[in-house]
């Protein structure tokens, strides 16, 4: 059986997901299991722990955001499926 476009579309969608579950399960919470070590790494006199909780992983998921826009919307745009401005 030979994959449709719409096969090879989803296929990478999902990937794409999945990429982004992972980023956001690691930063969401694997991050914060280890605040206590990380605390001893200084970034501008803050501990590092203390930052990831507080900024870095807000920082982290508005980037993410953008790249899963970006992302989805070559994916899109390859297997014809964009939605044009």
């Amino acid at each position: 059986m030979n994959p449709t476009p719409d096969d090879e579309h989803w296929k990478r969608t999902s990937r794409l997901m999945l990429t982004m579950m992972g980023l956001w399960f690691f930063f969401g919470y694997v991050i914060h299991a280890f605040v206590v070590p990380l605390n001893a790494i200084k970034i501008f006199g803050f501990p590092l722990g203390f930052y990831m909780a507080a900024q870095g992983s807000l920082i982290v998921f508005v980037a993410m955001l953008f790249w899963f826009a970006k992302a989805q919307d070559r994916i899109d745009r390859d297997a014809g499926f964009a939605e044009d401005e």
